[in-house]
């Protein structure tokens, strides 16, 4: 009778655990089904995207205040709470974009996506801003602003040059950038997630490849900005503050993007 009581307390035991582990994954798969969340993390139905709640820029003033300072005044436009993808968009997230759709992409540049970018884990390359923007549609998401994409970047870290500190000594553990040693092991773009998240638990907010955001560069609105520079960079390519800019129809081996959407 003892012996059935202790096996019986502990199998409620093991059920506790059970039930008291990790929650169950949230799949969204709208906008709709945002309004009410109060999660951290998501994974958006369409693509399959693991994303992550960005908390509204005045959460963190003194961040907020380091950004306007040096972000352009002209383009400085501030946004509410948003979830983001934790990485950038995969070949395989593309794939499924284009087998999904009639958009017409460059069939001939696969070659050289898979010469960079070998699997459907590596980070996708070559897109234009304006097939980002239909990526992002279609799946219901959209383009970073530019002042979104550096508060992100920071991940809550207040005056630091870099996504993990200021220290260049621990950069080759933190980023996929030029040459390889330490945990970047990688000649062109790494499999997104290879290194450590940032303190909002976002990959590769710098190096690996360059993120398109959704704003024009300057006053004559005929390039947009890219952000995070890539595997090719040096160290100091990899400044969070760090800005540059090209043709919204050019594509280039160093050119990807992730996607945010917005809190209801």
């Amino acid at each position: 009778m003892v012996k059935k009581s202790i096996i019986a307390l502990m199998l409620v035991g093991l059920a506790v655990l059970v039930h008291s582990g990790p929650s169950e994954e949230v799949v969204v798969k709208n906008m709709k089904d945002i309004k009410d969340l109060d999660v951290k993390q998501i994974t958006w139905g369409k693509d399959g995207a693991k994303m992550v709640l960005i908390p509204a820029q005045s959460f963190n003033k003194e961040i907020f205040d380091q950004i306007r300072s040096l972000v352009p005044s002209e383009i400085f436009e501030t946004s509410g709470a948003v979830y983001m993808d934790c990485t950038e968009v995969t070949v395989g997230q593309f794939k499924k974009f284009l087998q999904s759709t009639d958009y017409k992409f460059d069939g001939d540049l696969w070659g050289k996506i898979s010469k960079y970018s070998p699997t459907d884990r590596h980070p996708m390359i070559y897109v234009t801003w304006n097939d980002a923007v239909a990526y992002a549609k279609w799946t219901g998401k959209r383009l970073t602003t530019e002042v979104e994409w550096e508060y992100a970047a920071r991940g809550g870290l207040i005056n630091k040059e870099y996504s993990w500190g200021n220290d260049k000594n621990i950069a080759r553990d933190n980023a996929n950038y030029k040459g390889t040693s330490g945990k970047d092991k990688w000649k062109y773009a790494s499999p997104v997630g290879s290194f450590q998240a940032n303190g909002y638990g976002l990959y590769d907010m710098v190096g690996n490849v360059s993120e398109w955001c959704d704003d024009w560069y300057g006053d004559t609105r005929t390039s947009r900005v890219l952000r995070g520079g890539f595997w090719a960079f040096s160290i100091f390519g990899l400044s969070l503050a760090d800005r540059y800019h090209k043709d919204p129809d050019d594509s280039y081996y160093y050119c990807g993007f992730r996607c945010v959407v917005d809190m209801q």
